[in-house]
């Protein structure tokens, strides 16, 4: 069991049935009455994202999660196909479960399956993946120094905002949690 002063980012927790993630927390002591613990959490059934407030010292049921390594194999529009590292057995997931993430897989693709009681629950990807740029408008000579920034499309298909200097061909780190460029590889 853990209680609200226990809450860290990425945990998880057990409440009326539901296994939440917690996202963001905060604790907070109004000037009259008892402290209580603001929360963002994810519904990691459906994904689902909620603020919710708890009084402090509330107790949950705690979530082992289990991860298993897989690799991305191919993507029929519909569905996501993954094999598991271990076993080589493949696992079908269909797109709007991953949905927020489908932009940053590519082929080949290490990615950690979240598991809870042998039920799949989503993806965990790396902090940041490498992708390549296949379009993007040309910058001018001279731009390399300021901050403003042009749409570019990489090998995924996803548009991520990239400095001036960043042309087609160039390799470029992306944030995977909030789709951000990070740098030039």
């Amino acid at each position: 069991m853990i209680d609200t002063s226990d809450f860290k980012n990425g945990i998880l927790f057990e409440d009326d049935g539901v296994v939440y993630q917690v996202l963001w927390f905060q604790h907070h002591k109004p000037g009259k009455g008892g402290a209580v613990m603001r929360t963002k959490i994810r519904n990691m059934r459906n994904g689902a994202i909620t603020e919710r407030t708890y009084k402090s010292g509330v107790r949950f049921k705690e979530i082992a999660l289990t991860r298993k390594k897989k690799q991305f194999l191919y993507s029929d529009g519909d569905a996501y196909t993954f094999m598991d590292q271990a076993t080589f057995d493949q696992i079908t997931v269909p797109a709007e479960k991953i949905k927020p993430l489908t932009p940053y897989i590519k082929e080949d693709m290490e990615v950690e399956a979240l598991y809870i009681d042998d039920e799949f629950l989503g993806l965990d990807l790396p902090a940041s993946v490498e992708l390549k740029v296949t379009q993007t408008v040309p910058g001018l000579k001279g731009d390399t120094v300021s901050n403003v920034m042009k749409p570019a499309t990489v090998e995924t298909g996803a548009e991520v905002q990239v400095p001036l200097f960043i042309k087609e061909g160039d390799v470029v780190r992306v944030d995977t949690r909030t789709g951000e460029y990070v740098s030039r590889v």
